[in-house]
């Protein structure tokens, strides 16, 4: 049914805006929408498969028959007659065709060209008889995987394609490495990427036949900072003892904020969060401070503080992570006797994720394996994402710079997804320039084809998402089957809210903060806090960075707060500074705060924005430089949120609701066995899901804004990036996948991604 009624108003679907869509959706779950029929509450269907429809809230499949209306005086009206208690329709006319309404558009299915083969790939063609004996212990080996399992003298690049079964690789390879070539273990390093990765590799070896634990305890196994750590240890037990390890983010936070007195660096002003982050980067690049030549004024800020870090922790005798690994690459460097005596004892070294290698990993790698160059490296340049922290692809697409002789092993079977995902996933990389030309396969059809579909905006696409599961779960689906994959944290508010008011279990990241948690985010919720109450204490803390206020002036407000019985706001426009400028500013600053509670959140926020130079300030305090987590991105999707809102207060009463909510559902979270999850995409890499929704596929997103603008610079590595980023999502799904191509971002039109253009061109 097309036609319900709200607030004795008649509204017809297809006559109506679509960004009311949600609006309506929301009354009907509030019980503010009537059948004009039979005068029973119906609701709106706004789901991925179908066209919007009302339906009748309590028997859905009863249906009432679609109303006959009629035009009179430009408004559409209802055209029926009572009859026993029924309204029946009296006649019909026929209406013209409503002008410039944007009309709901239907799911898309990528068309499918390649058809599918099914043929299993080849088995393994082997005479070794422990690759025989590991398939009659069910751990099938296909003939690539073969070749990269028991080709073990000399360096062997394996690109192991999503999907293809590395893990399986590298422990098989392990283990025909100390049963078939009967290798000392203690001359093996196998270096993974996580702990937990570490760990399984050793679990599955255990399941391996002939395989004993004396034997497995023997190979060197960890993490990058884990394995070097330990030979720190060994050689300067009393400078690398662990109470020297700066462990927590709040230690190194500490210190730069210190330093920054010295440039009289707010803590509120400045991003110290992203110079971190940023010294990191550099630390893993073997970038000293002397050696950086920053490019902005933050980097010149950052360059400071990490000089400054640096200082103090020699001083200190302090160390933090990152310099585990400059610490030992500095120890092979000093002491050649040191690095000679580990050349003779590792003679093969197996790395995993070998994309994601920064510099200082990749130099001490080739430190080490100068003698024997026996290195085995797994990866997959299409799923290198992390150059943020310092990654480069190049050190896997160059490897044989570096290792001359080195053999090159694709595994190009995926055994995770379906044809109809490793196929649109294959055309979609393939525009990339630089990478190493691969073609994966499949190895079954599910018949459902990614589909694309068309919310409005963020809100009707996380209802359209929310729908789906709803429905799909419904019908026997597990919830621990689906993940919504996006670009940053922030992208998920909506979906997060839209799930939180369902009763669906899901779960989110531990480490992403509620986006009314975020800091520019509660910052412009506490001007309209302090809008509704002049003297809430924290709002007026949390406002005064954006008014350039120290908060050593909070006494002097109090005091003239006290003194004069004004309100801690109105007290704001009485402060003696040094400059009048700036006193008529806090004058014109407050009676524009006044304002805001009489205007609707949206507008407020808008005023917020313009009247009170929160922009300049978010310059000045260097978010604005932050390539993924811009300040002025929160303000524009907070503006997104306000919309749904009627008054300020709803809106505030809102966001402590879910961040309440956050926090609720990260502790039951530990508890979820059963629980659809909601990550970014960068953590949701090496995880695999029955069914994936990828949200927000618009320039802008996804490509992130940062990479368009490098590549408007000619620099095209940051697109490249991003779109084996989407390419990551992509390959997470086994059977279904659903990517989101939102009309609206951030309150303007959005295009569609730059990365689907490849899905619908002619395929061969």
């Amino acid at each position: 049914m097309k036609t319900a009624i709200y607030q004795n108003r008649t509204i017809v679907l297809d006559q109506f805006d679509r960004d009311q869509y949600q609006k309506i959706f929301i009354a009907g779950r509030n019980g503010e929408l009537f059948c004009p029929v039979c005068n029973e509450k119906v609701r709106l269907f706004l789901g991925i498969q179908g066209f919007p429809r009302f339906f009748h809230a309590h028997s859905p499949e009863n249906q009432c028959p679609e109303p006959i209306l009629t035009q009179n005086n430009s408004e559409t009206i209802l055209n029926y007659q009572d009859l026993n208690g029924f309204q029946i329709p009296k006649g019909r006319t026929i209406l013209e065709a409503p002008k410039n309404y944007d009309l709901f558009t239907p799911a898309k299915n990528i068309e499918i060209t390649t058809p599918f083969t099914n043929i299993i790939n080849a088995k393994m063609d082997t005479h070794s008889p422990y690759l025989h004996l590991l398939e009659k212990n069910n751990v099938f080996l296909d003939e690539s995987q073969a070749d990269a399992v028991s080709e073990t003298k000399g360096s062997l690049l394996v690109l192991a394609g999503a999907g293809s079964g590395k893990t399986r690789v590298l422990t098989a390879r392990t283990a025909y490495m100390l049963d078939v070539e009967q290798i000392d273990p203690h001359s093996i390093m196998l270096v993974t990427f996580t702990s937990k990765a570490a760990a399984e590799m050793k679990n599955r070896l255990l399941s391996y036949p002939q395989m004993k634990k004396e034997k497995i305890n023997q190979l060197v196994t960890g993490t990058f900072h884990s394995i070097f750590y330990r030979i720190l240890m060994y050689h300067d037990a009393q400078n690398w003892s662990s109470n020297k390890l700066l462990k927590k983010e709040w230690q190194r936070d500490k210190i730069l904020k210190e330093a920054g007195k010295e440039l009289n660096l707010s803590e509120k002003e400045f991003a110290y969060d992203l110079a971190l982050q940023q010294i990191g980067y550099w630390k893993n690049s073997l970038l000293m401070p002397h050696e950086v030549k920053p490019a902005t004024d933050f980097e010149e800020k950052a360059v400071f503080l990490y000089r400054k870090y640096e200082e103090y922790k020699d001083r200190e005798g302090h160390f933090d992570f990152d310099d585990m690994l400059i610490g030992c690459y500095k120890l092979f460097s000093s002491f050649p006797s040191i690095l000679e005596q580990y050349q003779d004892r590792f003679h093969y070294f197996l790395i995993d994720e070998f994309q994601d290698i920064n510099k200082v990993q990749y130099e001490l790698i080739k430190l080490l394996s100068r003698k024997h160059k026996n290195v085995c490296a797994v990866g997959d340049d299409d799923q290198s994402i992390y150059s943020f922290r310092g990654s480069d692809p190049s050190y896997l697409l160059d490897f044989e710079k570096d290792f001359p002789y080195a053999r090159v092993v694709t595994l190009d079977q995926n055994y995770r997804s379906s044809h109809e995902i490793v196929s649109t996933s294959n055309q979609m990389i393939a525009a990339n320039k630089i990478r190493r030309t691969k073609k994966m396969k499949a190895q079954f059809s599910s018949r459902m084809p990614p589909a694309l579909f068309f919310p409005y905006d963020e809100e009707e696409e996380a209802t359209m998402i929310v729908t789906d599961l709803q429905e799909r779960i419904a019908n026997g689906a597990s919830p621990s089957d689906f993940a919504i994959l996006y670009r940053t944290n922030a992208g998920s508010r909506a979906v997060f809210e839209r799930l939180a008011s369902s009763n669906l279990p899901f779960k989110v990241d531990l480490d992403a903060d509620s986006f009314y948690d975020r800091y520019i985010v509660k910052c412009a919720l506490a001007f309209l806090k302090i809008s509704l109450n002049e003297d809430d204490n924290q709002a007026l803390s949390d406002i005064l960075p954006f008014l350039f206020l120290k908060q050593a002036v909070l006494k002097d407000i109090k005091a003239i707060s006290i003194l004069q019985d004004f309100s801690f706001l109105e007290a704001i426009s009485h402060l003696k500074t040094a400059h009048s400028f700036q006193e008529k500013k806090l004058i014109k600053a407050v009676t524009s705060i006044r304002t805001l509670k009489q205007l609707s959140p949206l507008t407020a926020i808008e005023k917020i924005e313009k009247d009170i130079g929160f922009l300049d300030f978010l310059k000045k305090r260097g978010n604005e430089s932050n390539k993924l987590e811009k300040g002025s991105d929160d303000l524009k999707d907070l503006k997104v949120a306000a919309k749904s809102f009627d008054s300020i207060d709803a809106l505030l009463v809102h966001a402590e609701h879910m961040s309440a909510m956050n926090k609720e559902i990260k502790n039951l979270s530990k508890h979820f066995t059963e629980a659809i999850t909601l990550s970014t995409i960068h953590r949701a890499k090496g995880l695999e899901y029955q069914g994936v929704y990828i949200i927000g596929a618009v320039d802008g997103s996804l490509p992130h804004d940062f990479a368009l603008d490098s590549y408007r610079n000619g620099d095209f590595t940051a697109i490249e990036e991003e779109r084996r980023l989407f390419y990551v999502a992509m390959t997470r799904a086994r059977e279904s996948l659903f990517i989101s191509v939102p009309s609206n971002r951030r309150g303007k039109k959005a295009n569609r991604s730059r990365f689907l253009i490849p899905l619908f061109k002619k395929r061969k």
